[in-house]
């Protein structure tokens, strides 16, 4: 499948392979410095003629308030003459120098890769550029560049130097209590959900000096992974993982089990001193049409009511609905074995002697059919559609050298992982997962040979585009793979599900399968089903589409607008919500102190 955007090759730019020798740090400050001078006479034509005609800028918050990529010469050029003179971006500076390289991905394409800092009137900013060859006599041009606002002026982080002084000793614990009770007081920010994204956003609130109160539902905060399966471990490394403020300790697993994460989070919350009521629900919020502030109710297990008026909401309650996700068939009522979801798992000896169907092909399904493999259940994985599959040390490829032990440090690796446009980085993820594939084929091979369908990825391009386009699909093998091969782990699937039976199941080739526990490992509901159940259909309605890129390639509805005042989605991995909380906590900050001006949203001609 062709890429939307074809990558800068040495053919298509009709120049040879630039010598190892290059300078980097030359030629990326000789075309800042002229990039620096073009943008302060706001000479549009001027900057465009140092871009390559298919090119990429990508902004979080920096220019635009929002997260934008504007792809193609054409696309740029309408940006910059809307935005530059309302930004007025100065002060540009090439930093990490140490990271300023000539990189050659692939034996056709190279370019400079450098770090840059700049200002606004509303903050600090950086920005990652890729400056490709051109024919002799012409300076390099620009292939991609990302802005990325980092701080706000006059509003810096309450964190190193900043920090508060040591409170009062004797009354620590008494403050502690009252701050965590907020009797009398509301919390500005009210966060649902005290998952890792949850205590991701509180944190980045709490040390911009935003009242925040986190309700969780369980007993313990890390609940939401300690009541999980036994056998779930994280399948990406240690590196990629570290929360905001407080990375793992170098002691720490490369792959995290569910359990230590749980223990983890809820260390982190009381490390951070993050606000968090745990055996508590949301019974409903309204919003109040005029002011926009949000009337919530919870309450406790204890029975205690109480109502906040909050002026945001943030939802970090996962990807969706997880009361919603068992697909209806025929013959369900008449079943006499037990039907589970995937969220509902424990333990596999729970089952020890019965014959158990796994239905869904995805990670979750992979680990749950392992589980009961390795203590010697009877199970079978249906197979609904195919699914790209990559072994977990492969995810080495996909990290592109980052988030390793000895790789650049986390702050570096997660801007230069975000300035990949996702669209420009289709052409780059077909050939990185046909790299994996290759690494990856005596695996895929026997996988194959047992009746396993196998697909190579959205739009051919592998396991990230396909995470951040269906948030499913994939598996990263740490072991599941073999079993299917061995046939420790049955396989079926040969014909779609036509209905239940007494005993098992019925499928439309007329084959049949007896089991006595199905659990559906299908995935989760919309997101916004969650916030239709708390604050009503009518702000349901108004949400836009969470999760999934839209028509720039970026990501829809988390960390950003979502279509209603004062209500946002914390959604994502470890590593994202790492990153991008900050840019979260960033917009109310900069709304409850009154610098935000609005954001420069609405599409610009053809993408």
């Amino acid at each position: 499948m062709e890429p939307i955007y074809p990558l800068p090759t040495f053919d298509s730019l009709g120049v040879p392979a630039p010598p190892s020798d290059t300078d980097a740090l030359k030629i990326a400050t000789e075309w800042l410095e002229l990039f620096s001078n073009l943008v302060a006479v706001r000479d549009v034509e001027g900057i465009m003629s140092l871009f390559l005609p298919i090119s990429h800028w990508r902004d979080m918050l920096a220019l635009t308030w929002d997260f934008r990529t504007f792809n193609g010469a054409q696309i740029i050029r309408r940006f910059l003459v809307d935005r530059l003179s309302h930004v007025r971006p100065t002060e540009f500076r090439i930093t990490h120098p140490e990271y300023t390289r000539l990189l050659t991905p692939y034996p056709d394409i190279s370019w400079v890769q450098a770090h840059f800092t700049f200002n606004t009137p509303i903050g600090a900013c950086s920005g990652v550029l890729r400056l490709v060859p051109q024919p002799d006599g012409i300076p390099w041009k620009v292939h991609c560049i990302y802005t990325n606002l980092e701080d706000l002026k006059g509003h810096p982080e309450l964190i190193g130097t900043l920090r508060n002084p040591a409170p009062n000793h004797g009354k620590w614990s008494a403050e502690r209590a009252a701050e965590r009770a907020f009797e009398n007081v509301d919390p500005t920010v009210l966060v649902i959900g005290a998952g890792h994204s949850g205590l991701d956003i509180a944190a980045r609130l709490k040390y911009l000096g935003i009242p925040t109160l986190v309700v969780e539902k369980n007993a313990r905060v890390g609940d939401n992974w300690r009541n999980r399966y036994e056998a779930l471990c994280l399948h990406d490394p240690v590196w990629y993982d570290h929360m905001p403020y407080l990375p793992f300790p170098p002691t720490w697993p490369v792959y995290t089990p569910a359990l230590k994460l749980a223990n983890w989070l809820e260390n982190y919350a009381e490390a951070l001193e993050i606000d968090v009521w745990t055996n508590t629900i949301v019974l409903g919020a309204l919003q109040d049409p005029a002011s926009c502030m949000w009337n919530v109710d919870v309450e406790t297990t204890s029975g205690m009511k109480r109502t906040f008026m909050v002026k945001h909401i943030i939802f970090a309650t996962g990807l969706g609905d997880r009361q919603s996700k068992i697909p209806f068939y025929p013959g369900m009522e008449k079943y006499k074995g037990e039907i589970k979801r995937s969220v509902d798992h424990r333990r596999a000896e729970d089952h020890a002697g019965k014959r158990v169907l796994v239905v869904g092909a995805g990670t979750s399904g992979h680990d749950i059919a392992a589980d009961y493999a390795i203590h010697g259940i009877d199970v079978t994985l249906y197979q609904r559609s195919s699914t790209y599959v990559m072994n977990a040390e492969s995810f080495r490829h996909v990290l592109k050298g980052m988030y390793a032990e000895g790789a650049p440090p986390t702050d570096v690796s997660d801007r230069v992982s975000a300035s990949f446009p996702h669209l420009m980085s289709i052409g780059l993820g077909q050939r990185q997962a046909l790299k994996i594939a290759t690494d990856d084929k005596v695996l895929l091979d026997q996988l194959r040979e047992s009746g396993f369908k196998i697909n190579m990825g959205f739009m051919d391009a592998g396991f990230s585009l396909l995470a951040r386009n269906r948030a499913g699909g994939y598996y990263l093998n740490v072991g599941a793979s073999e079993m299917i091969i061995n046939g420790k782990i049955k396989l079926k699937n040969d014909s779609p599900i036509a209905e239940f039976t007494e005993s098992g199941l019925r499928f439309k080739n007329g084959s049949q399968l007896l089991a006595d526990v199905v659990i559906f490992a299908t995935g989760v509901g919309d997101p916004r089903d969650v916030i239709r159940t708390i604050c009503g259909d009518n702000v349901g309605d108004r949400c836009g589409k969470i999760w999934g890129l839209d028509a720039e390639g970026e990501l829809q509805g988390v960390w950003r607008d979502l279509g209603v005042p004062g209500l946002w989605y914390m959604l994502g991995n470890l590593a994202l919500g790492r990153f991008h909380s900050k840019h979260l906590a960033m917009q109310i900050k900069a709304i409850e102190t009154g610098i935000f001006d609005g954001r420069y949203s609405e599409p610009i001609g053809e993408q």
